[in-house]
């Protein structure tokens, strides 16, 4: 058999696909190695595969097509086409058109599985997030449910003064475990570097004692604040200060009384 009918064979077509035997795939390589005819023909084989099943491949992405392809193609360069007629160059054709479009499938199916768990784990970390946001809040409507609806209690309206008239506060007094809750609700947010300040007071004479800040206002919510003992206390009342509070109240900026 001559060099043309060997390569007309079709022996060349089932190495480049894997289908030979070890014998006969060791004496390719070795002709391959020796003729550059042979292995010319070789690489146009390659050529030929990959050029024909990259048009007719609708499964894979860019990125994973050349992969595949990078892997079929020969280090060194790649000879122009030769048109075949042989049956063997059809079959192998078609093998790689479907290799091809197998490992496609395989890909997105792949992808979209994953596409799929990604979206389930963000839904579910959303859900847990709601869940524990929910459970906030229903905590702090109890909590505040639990200052109304406890007659130990005592309630002081703490009405607007002259710097904001339109404000008010509510003082939860609890006599016999000597705490005190408020309501902030009624108050406008404080400015920047500024924090309300809570005030017992003994009326005679003029005694006021701080229990508290309200602080990380806007972050609460309900905008009920617990505070410190306030012991024998006439009175209460809030003020605007400087963050960290004063030694004594600004009475300029009073924004609620009331008498307990």
């Amino acid at each position: 058999m001559d060099k043309q009918e060997y390569i007309d064979s079709g022996i060349l077509e089932l190495y480049v696909f894997g289908r030979l035997d070890e014998a006969e795939f060791n004496e390719v390589t070795k002709m391959a190695e020796n003729d550059e005819d042979i292995k010319n023909e070789i690489i146009s084989i390659e050529k030929a595969i990959i050029n024909f099943s990259e048009s007719v491949s609708p499964f894979l992405s860019s990125e994973n097509y050349e992969k595949i392809r990078q892997a079929l193609m020969l280090k060194h360069g790649v000879v122009e086409m030769k048109p075949k007629s042989n049956i063997f160059l059809y079959l192998g054709w078609a093998a790689s058109i479907l290799l091809l479009i197998g490992i496609g499938y395989q890909y997105k199916q792949l992808d979209d599985k994953e596409t799929q768990i990604g979206n389930v784990q963000a839904e579910k970390s959303k859900l847990q997030e709601s869940v524990v946001d929910l459970q906030l809040k229903n905590k702090e409507s109890e909590e505040a449910l639990a200052l109304v609806r406890d007659n130990n209690n005592t309630v002081i309206a703490l009405a607007g003064q002259e710097v904001s008239p339109e404000s008010f506060a509510k003082a939860y007094w609890n006599k016999n475990t000597k705490t005190v809750h408020i309501d902030a609700s009624g108050l406008p947010e404080p400015p920047e570097g500024m924090v309300y300040q809570v005030w017992a007071l003994k009326l005679n004479p003029l005694t006021p004692t701080s229990i508290g800040l309200l602080e990380n206002f806007k972050g609460n919510a309900k905008k009920i604040f617990a505070v410190e003992n306030a012991n024998e206390a006439e009175a209460f009342g809030i003020t605007l200060e400087p963050a960290g509070g004063s030694a004594s109240p600004t009475l300029e900026q009073l924004y609620t009384l009331g008498k307990a």
